[in-house]
């Protein structure tokens, strides 16, 4: 860039001090970011080092926020229960996905790696693309042909470079899986690291410090099972896992736990027929299916819902909190608006508002226009 300044130089000597100043400073930081180990074995793309950032952030505190616990009235008078709102929308790259993809990119980076390549629907590459921005390594995101296309522009702003490859997130995750193998890149899994579980455990540590007492049910989406595993993960780590049940919701066009427990086995959905793309692995980690067969149906109950009943939920959430998120995070307060069997007696619900970066207002106009929903109230 610096020696593209010289030719374009203007005649008079007072003229060209600005540019020549500003080619100067640009040498001097490419001179500072110089590191020439990076030319020999497998490293990260050249143009990838170009764009990491000139000083790696401190690995030890935590990439997210604490975030609040907000009392909801209007679905509190709806389920007849008190219902509180945990809000990881207000994550910094808009979803819960930071603190389990921030926390494994954070460990990766102290053990030495120097590129991490994921593979996304969305959001778990928007927390992966900020993560190694935020400790100056550069990032590679594989995505879905069905990710919005704005999610790329997102995470170019990231500074993450874009890669497009297959119709399904499991096709994108194996050539993520590739590359990282080929060129020596960290792979972070978007939902089925123990690392990664331990970041979203960090939920229910928080909950702990916001409510007086254990709650009587958890609601939240899943789809390829981190964020569950994590929230199972911090139930035990607080001594709640023996008084509060976890409500798992999905789409029907999603459901691969819900068919899973029901089969008494993993099962691969043959693909995803839902407006929640979020949910979008065709299979739930092996560990996390393990896990809730394990704990069984008093612990961890399955619950469905549809994706009208879920884009309802997100635009009553939006008329009441003033909020946008994903269908996918509708799913888990489609729970609490369809009045869901499992939160029967219950006195105390919290849901995980996991958000979702990939909504914006006409987005949502849209999918509110799609399924029929004119007004703020779920069906």
């Amino acid at each position: 860039q610096a020696h593209r300044l010289l030719p374009r130089l203007p005649p008079f000597p007072g003229a060209r001090a600005p540019q020549l100043r500003r080619a100067a400073a640009m040498l001097r930081a490419a001179r500072r970011a110089w590191r020439p180990e990076l030319l020999g074995g497998t490293r990260p793309p050249r143009r990838l080092q170009q764009r990491a950032a000139a000083s790696a952030g401190s690995t030890a505190a935590p990439l997210h926020v604490e975030t609040p616990l907000l009392f909801s009235e209007p679905l509190s008078e709806m389920l007849g229960a008190e219902v509180h709102l945990k809000m990881d929308c207000f994550q910094r790259p808009g979803s819960f996905k930071i603190r389990g993809i921030g926390e494994t990119v954070r460990q990766a980076v102290e053990a030495g790696a120097r590129w991490v390549v994921s593979s996304s629907g969305g959001n778990a590459g928007l927390a992966a693309a900020y993560a190694a921005r935020s400790l100056g390594v550069p990032c590679t995101v594989v995505l879905p042909t069905t990710t919005p296309t704005g999610v790329h522009g997102r995470l170019q702003r990231y500074g993450a470079e874009v890669l497009v490859h297959g119709g399904v997130w499991d096709e994108a995750d194996a050539r993520a899986r590739q590359i990282s193998q080929e060129q020596d890149g960290a792979y972070v899994h978007p939902f089925d690291q123990p690392s990664t579980w331990q970041g979203h455990a960090t939920i229910v540590e928080e909950l702990a410090q916001q409510l007086p007492r254990p709650p009587d049910a958890i609601v939240t989406c899943v789809g390829g099972g981190g964020l569950l595993m994590g929230i199972l993960t911090g139930l035990e780590a607080v001594g709640w896992l023996d008084s509060t049940r976890v409500i798992a919701s999905e789409t029907a066009g999603a459901a691969s736990m819900a068919k899973s427990l029901a089969a008494g086995e993993l099962v691969t959905l043959p693909s995803i027929n839902s407006v929640a793309k979020s949910l979008g692995a065709l299979r739930v980690s092996s560990a996390i299916f393990e896990r809730c067969r394990e704990l069984g149906p008093e612990r961890v109950r399955p619950f469905v819902t549809t994706d009208a009943a879920a884009v309802a939920a997100c635009v009553q959430l939006c008329s009441d909190h003033r909020v946008l998120v994903e269908p996918a995070c509708g799913a888990a307060v489609a729970a609490v608006t369809e009045r869901c069997e499992a939160l029967a007696g219950c006195s105390t619900v919290v849901v995980e508002v996991c958000g979702g970066a990939v909504v914006d207002f006409p987005t949502m106009t849209t999918w509110a226009r799609d399924f029929g929903v004119l007004t703020g109230s779920a069906p």
